[in-house]
């Protein structure tokens, strides 16, 4: 990716070399999975997304969430574990990318676009979904509108999950800052209404196509950042896609028990979450996203 000069997103929260000291997270890990949160609306997406109507117009008018600007902050622990720096700037310019996209892209619907702040912590972290460790991998709470990530998830992505590269690295937190876009439209929140009277397999099938919108949304992102920033080289959509299709329910069941099972699927197969990305990165479109009313995914 050519970040360059670009600027240091403002809002990191550095915890790292704190270990339990700051307790947990909350949600879910890659297969990036979000804690808390859900859709309900989902007429209303579907409706808004079929109009040409950006989704958060109509989610204003059914109650969704204020829209309130989100104090920047920048904390830095005096413990940070050797080597990181580099990868801690990375982290903070990626992040500025998606402010600049998602404030545009908000701006243009009449809203303002309140920027999440990402915790990089060791160990374990305490969010306002709970306390979780780096096994769950990133994710984002939408109790506090953070995004949580340990960045030997990085290594460990690469080392695991073949999943090497700059680009792919940047899809991991377009893709939990597109769940904090979803928990701004009030996506997240009907979805975790909608799924109070399903069955397990059912609520599985819904947070499947949550996923796949943010992998949509991650697509958005590289598409708009290239159009305005010329950030990509040669090689990285080939990594994003690479990554996408790493952390594919079918291939990840397939690796830690040898066998698949679709219906416990909660963040679609590598074919989908490919397809999807691929969908959001041709289009820079929104309304190419509409998992929730597409019959296949």
């Amino acid at each position: 990716m050519r970040l360059g000069d670009e600027r240091e997103s403002q809002n990191v929260e550095d915890r790292r070399g704190g270990g339990g000291r700051f307790g947990g997270g909350g949600g879910g890990g890659f297969p990036i999975r979000i804690a808390g949160g859900g859709i309900g609306g989902v007429i209303l997406l579907v409706l808004a997304l079929a109009l040409g109507v950006d989704p958060s117009i109509l989610f204003d008018a059914a109650g969704g969430p204020d829209q309130g600007r989100s104090v920047p902050t920048s904390q830095h622990s005096e413990a940070v574990p050797p080597g990181q720096e580099d990868m801690r700037r990375f982290v903070a310019q990626v992040l500025a990318t998606t402010e600049d996209v998602w404030t545009q892209a908000f701006q243009a619907a009449g809203r303002r676009y309140e920027e999440p702040r990402l915790v990089l912590f060791t160990g374990q972290v305490q969010s306002a979904c709970g306390i979780a460790g780096s096994a769950v991998g990133p994710f984002y709470c939408p109790g506090d509108h953070k995004v949580y990530l340990d960045l030997a998830f990085f290594r460990d992505m690469e080392r695991k999950l073949g999943a090497a590269g700059d680009f792919a690295q940047a899809y991991v937190i377009a893709h939990e800052v597109g769940h904090h876009v979803q928990n701004l439209l009030g996506i997240l929140a009907r979805v975790d209404q909608m799924r109070r009277g399903m069955s397990q397999a059912e609520g599985n099938a819904l947070q499947v196509r949550v996923e796949l919108q943010a992998d949509c949304f991650a697509g958005v992102w590289a598409n708009r950042a290239q159009a305005a920033k010329n950030i990509l080289e040669r090689g990285d959509i080939e990594e994003g896609m690479n990554a996408a299709a790493a952390v594919g329910d079918d291939r990840l069941q397939r690796r830690a028990q040898g066998h698949v099972v679709p219906e416990s699927f909660t963040h679609g197969s590598s074919a989908q979450r490919v397809r999807w990305f691929r969908r959001g990165l041709e289009s820079g479109d929104l309304r190419a996203c509409d998992t929730f009313g597409a019959q296949q995914l």
